[in-house]
């Protein structure tokens, strides 16, 4: 079985349009989001605003204050879904089998795809070369054997760019991939990573299955096949959600822990709702808490757990509340899906 994944990622999409239709903001820094005068929050900004430090989830007071010349706009998802629509439209001469992952991103498996000589990485370039005609905004694509390389390769020469990484040369680049790159790798397993002197892929290689979900439990697994660039997950056309969640931005701060408990019962019924909603199949793997405090500080805390449950979600809330002990501006209660286990490589014959 030859497998050949696209990894499709549009650059700063939001902002693109905008500075697209207005071209007199070509060269500025400019982002989409909300005011910073009722405690919005950056949607996503062009690469000139995030050389002075502005970056999505950012709160627009403070992109405004490491950025005094930053342009804020307003977004209009109607917009960038049309131009969603539109890249979709060009995605589909090449392949029925795409797996959105949100407006501006999706893989594309282009296995049977008899197209520029069934090369993938010719596809990648036409599709990318049509983006810019067609739609005038830049798009970036990684090209590989899965879907976990594919990603990874699709960020290598942003923006505008794309790498392709060939079945023959997969071993040569994990071995020296770091694993802060790995999905589903975050801040406190890094850190316990770099305890153990475990920096790139070819660190993580010397350990035995065994020893490794000995470390990180069950995650272990998934990381041993990870740092050796195995990935089987098929490009799920259905759009599978990777999570469901709700959260609300309070006019005043909450003072205390009692004063965050007290509004779960709220979030979590509005979360139920936006389960019952989604008209596709949710099974639950974890449950989450996000919190933001006064200074913008974010944390989350998530717990195993299969079903809604909401001692979980206050046992969650004190536990981050406790790490920051300052008032809280935003909650949020949300669940993970359970995610398709990773299995052993395929064998590639062409690419």
């Amino acid at each position: 079985m030859t497998r050949k994944i696209i990894h499709a990622d549009c650059d700063c999409f939001y902002a693109a349009i905008e500075i697209r239709d207005d071209p007199a903001l070509a060269g500025m820094p400019v982002a989409v989001g909300g005011s910073e005068d009722r405690r919005g929050v950056i949607a996503t900004c062009n690469y000139e605003a995030r050389q002075y430090g502005v970056h999505s989830a950012m709160a627009s007071a403070t992109a405004k204050r490491k950025c005094r010349d930053l342009i804020i706009i307003p977004g209009n998802m109607e917009k960038y879904r049309a131009a969603s629509k539109e890249m979709h439209r060009i995605f589909k001469e090449y392949t029925e089998i795409i797996e959105p992952l949100s407006l501006d991103e999706a893989f594309l498996d282009v296995s049977e795809t008899k197209k520029c000589r069934g090369s993938g990485t010719l596809m990648a370039q036409e599709i990318r070369d049509k983006v810019r005609q067609e739609i005038g905004i830049t798009l970036s694509a990684g090209i590989a054997p899965n879907k976990f390389l594919a990603k990874i390769a699709s960020d290598w020469n942003k923006p505008d760019g794309q790498f392709v990484i060939t079945p023959d040369k997969i071993d040569e680049f994990v071995v020296t991939l770091p694993v802060r790159k790995l999905y589903g790798v975050g801040k406190v397993t890094a850190r316990k990573m770099e305890l153990l002197g475990i920096e790139t892929c070819g660190d993580m290689q010397q350990y035995k299955k065994t020893e490794l979900i000995e470390m990180f439990s069950s995650f272990g697994e998934t990381l041993y096949t990870l740092c050796r660039g195995i990935d089987e997950r098929p490009v799920q056309t259905e759009g599978r959600r990777k999570s469901i969640s709700v959260e609300h931005t309070f006019a005043e701060d909450l003072p205390s822990l009692d004063s965050c408990i007290s509004t779960l019962p709220e979030l979590m019924e509005k979360l139920e709702e936006r389960i019952q909603k989604s008209k596709k199949k949710v099974t639950i793997g974890k449950q989450f808490v996000k919190i933001k405090f006064s200074d913008f500080v974010s944390t989350t805390v998530e717990q195993s757990a299969s079903n809604l449950d909401l001692d979980i979600f206050k046992s969650l809330c004190k536990t981050g509340f406790e790490r920051g002990n300052k008032p809280v501006r935003l909650l949020g209660l949300g669940v993970r899906m359970k995610e398709p286990a990773l299995y052993t490589q395929l064998e590639f014959r062409n690419f």
